[in-house]
């Protein structure tokens, strides 16, 4: 609308449309960038409610048979059965199109033992990924807290956290040190298909529920509600095996976990829980309609910033400027090595010279910066803080500390990063062009290397060539591929190039203070141009590719393959932050997975159609969603097209319930699927 963004006048539209009219906006506790905007251009009272309650994925169909016969592996693979039953995982895992995440041999070819074990471990790791994957069920209702069950999944994810500064130690890390485990250790040689560390992961993983579940019992009452955590605990406490989850872990291999590190950690715990079962919500909403005071709490992710409990909360984000905090670049660092990592593997050893990625407002306040993080890491620079915790200037690291060359990238920030966080805009445009006159030779220094090649070709200073920060113009917001590809309305992949690029080609220059965003578009073709690979994050359980425009909105996949000179497609890759064991998967094994544990899971769909109406129309936007990332990135497969169609449209009863709830979706979901069919 016309107007400023913020600081309203009586001549700007929003100001003028919302006049002296009370704005009560109820708002996901978990995105508190998008309500920040509310606040600043309706004056919003933006009252804070739970995300929906969220449970393990678990398996169905297909992948429970493969979990049994993993599990008869296991128990029979020294007898001369083994053989036999690693046939049966391969042929069943060929079935359920997992040979798309890693490549499996025949059925029937003879393996030695030790390749047995790899193969299987590598089948059950990514069962186990499955499993453990945590699914919003239905709807959340504003008022009605969840239940005791319900919170469980929410304590597990808090519980595998560590709080150093708490001296608090996550379940899992307390579990594998009782077996004399490092749980990185164990996590790593998970992901690399060991099987004893894949079922070590998974013991673990099962003891840590089952100890949880077994204290969230003791506090609850016959309506499965959590009652008087405060009294119940203390009765718990200190009285060594009648501790529930002592007694639970009594019956495992972990028997002898530290009682005093437990002791600290459940009642850590049930102060979380307290919180999460709050009932704040309607209370709030009523104070507001009554015209008084409504606390403010900060927004986020509640598994990583509790402070966010209880709901029914003002909510507001964070000081932009203690951004990225000394936790985040910790975990930053993490992720860009494994990123940096299985590009290798990807890509014949090389490291990738420029990486393409987006900044989201919502996703770094809820980290605190992590996305921030990870583009100076990948530049090979850290943040520096003054005295007042303010983060307003970095330092190089140096070569030898660094191990690698140091990264160029292309960074595109959602236009509400761009309003709410002009200061660290500032500061990574400053580490770009800092990095770039950094005496180092071309091989160790990829910024360096670009902006002396682009600022020949284009005729600029070395400075200007090094743009690298990009977004909307001032006042805009998105690319609009989202909708021109959600209403069918494009033609080709070259015309949502091109609106990407005439959206979002709007340089930022931290040497022209005040300035405003400047349309560069050649400067932005031409540094997308060296990119091997694109780049997102994932850090929320609540919201995934398939839930939201957002992320195929910003992805610059296809984009780039065009402007390469050999037109050769980038790698594309998703960083999974939702749990202690960041993932690191390309674009296509996340959509199969987004698909596996949400729109083909009958546990979520079925919780979905418990919501009625609105629960229909939420399967039909994941459906929608997935058919655009098959628009903007090709990188999703035909059987999850088929198989959302045997689940919906073919199976009669599905079909009569999906239309006897919602007829209006549920033909927009059949017209998703012939779209689908007749883009091929």
């Amino acid at each position: 609308m016309p107007g400023k963004q913020v600081g309203m006048s009586d001549a700007c539209y929003p100001d003028s449309l919302i006049g002296n009219i009370p704005n009560i906006y109820c708002y996901a506790a978990n995105n508190p960038s998008e309500a920040t905007v509310g606040k600043r251009r309706s004056y919003a009272n933006t009252i804070s409610y739970l995300t929906p309650p969220a449970e393990n994925v678990g398996l169905y169909k297909g992948l429970k048979q493969l979990s049994e016969l993993i599990s008869s592996y296991q128990s029979l693979k020294d007898t001369g059965r083994g053989p036999q039953i690693v046939s049966s995982i391969i042929s069943t895992a060929k079935q359920l199109i997992l040979t798309r995440m890693f490549p499996l041999p025949e059925e029937r070819m003879e393996l030695p033992p030790n390749e047995r074990d790899l193969i299987v471990g590598k089948v059950y790791a990514k069962i186990m990924e499955i499993e453990s994957r945590l699914l919003p069920c239905g709807l959340h209702v504003i008022g009605e807290p969840p239940s005791a069950i319900e919170a469980v999944a929410t304590l597990v994810n808090i519980a595998s956290l560590d709080c150093p500064e708490d001296e608090i130690y996550s379940l899992p890390n307390i579990l594998a040190q009782t077996v004399g485990r490092n749980i990185e250790d164990v996590y790593r040689g998970s992901d690399k298909g060991i099987l004893a560390d894949v079922e070590l992961l998974r013991q673990i993983t099962e003891a840590s529920r089952g100890a949880i579940t077994a204290f969230v019992e003791r506090t609850t009452n016959s309506k499965g509600q959590v009652v008087d955590v405060t009294n119940k605990l203390s009765t718990m406490l200190g009285f060594g095996l009648s501790e529930p989850w002592v007694q639970h872990l009594s019956k495992t291999k972990f028997i002898r976990a530290d009682r005093e590190k437990l002791r600290t950690l459940f009642t850590f715990l049930g102060e979380c829980l307290k919180l999460i079962v709050a009932d704040n919500e309607l209370g709030s909403l009523k104070l507001a309609l009554e015209g008084s005071y409504v606390e403010p709490d900060p927004g986020g992710d509640p598994i990583h910033n509790l402070k966010v409990l209880p709901t029914g909360k003002s909510i507001h984000a964070l000081d932009p400027q203690t951004m990225p905090t000394i936790a985040a670049m910790k975990s930053a660092k993490i992720v860009v090595d494994r990123l940096l990592e299985r590009q290798k593997v990807d890509n014949g050893g090389k490291y990738p010279e420029t990486i393409a990625l987006v900044l989201r407002g919502t996703d770094n306040i809820k980290t605190n910066g992590e996305s921030l993080a990870q583009v100076l890491w990948m530049i090979g620079v850290r943040s520096v803080a003054d005295t007042f915790g303010r983060v307003n200037r970095v330092e190089p690291v140096s070569l030898e500390e660094l191990g690698r060359p140091r990264i160029d990238v292309v960074v595109n920030c959602s236009g509400v990063f761009r309003d709410l966080f002009i200061n660290q805009t500032n500061l990574l445009d400053r580490a770009v062009k800092m990095v770039a006159e950094l005496d180092e030779p071309e091989e160790m220094n990829y910024v360096r290397k670009h902006a002396q090649e682009q600022a020949q070709e284009l005729g600029v200073s070395l400075r200007e060539a090094t743009t690298r920060v990009f977004s909307n113009a001032s006042g805009s917001y998105s690319s609009n591929v989202n909708l021109a590809v959600e209403n069918a309305s494009w033609t080709d992949e070259k015309q949502l190039q091109d609106m990407y690029l005439s959206r979002k080609s709007f340089a930022f220059d931290s040497d022209a203070p005040g300035a405003g965003m400047r349309e560069q578009r050649k400067t932005f073709e031409l540094a997308l141009a060296t990119a091997d690979a694109t780049f997102q994050n994932l850090d929320s359980s609540e919201i995934s590719l398939t839930d939201v425009s957002h992320y195929f909105d910003s992805d610059p996949t296809k984009l780039v393959q065009g402007l390469r000179k050999d037109e050769r497609a980038p790698s594309s890759y998703i960083a999974d932050t939702t749990t202690a064991n960041a993932q690191v998967r390309t674009l296509s094994e996340t959509v199969r997975l987004d698909a596996r544990t949400k729109l083909l899971n009958p546990k979520w769909y079925e919780g979905m159609m418990k919501s009625g109406y609105e629960g229909v129309r939420e399967i039909e936007k994941r459906l929608t969603k997935t058919v655009v990332w098959s628009a903007k990135s090709g990188q999703v497969v035909n059987w999850v097209y088929e198989e959302a169609n045997a689940t919906f449209i073919e199976d009669e009863a599905m079909r009569k319930r999906l239309m006897d709830t919602n007829p209006n979706s549920f033909r927009k979901l059949v017209q998703t699927c012939l779209e689908a069919s007749g883009r091929g």
